[in-house]
């Protein structure tokens, strides 16, 4: 998978959100942290593996909570995805 850094990141209202374009292939390897965040969909298609499962989101899939600590990737299935993902700003 190719690694992209994200097309937005800012903070609002307690939260910081970091918004990414990718094209098929592109995402976030598996990497972990020690902060949950939630994972939206809101073109394209992409997957989450999480816990030795996969699963599929696109726009309308309820967001996705990933916890803290526990390695994850995330993998656009298509060009023109993109996925949001917000945490708490408190995190360093």
């Amino acid at each position: 998978m190719n690694a992209i850094p994200p097309t937005h990141l800012f903070q609002y209202a307690g939260a910081t959100m970091g918004v990414y374009h990718a094209k098929q292939g592109e995402g976030l390897p598996m990497h972990e942290h020690d902060f949950k965040h939630a994972t939206v969909c809101h073109a394209g298609s992409c997957v989450v593996r999480v816990k030795g499962r996969e699963i599929y989101m696109e726009p309308g899939t309820k967001p996705l909570d990933l916890p803290a600590n526990v390695p994850h990737e995330i993998e656009a299935l298509e060009d023109g995805t993109v996925f949001t993902n917000i945490f708490a700003s408190t995190v360093n």
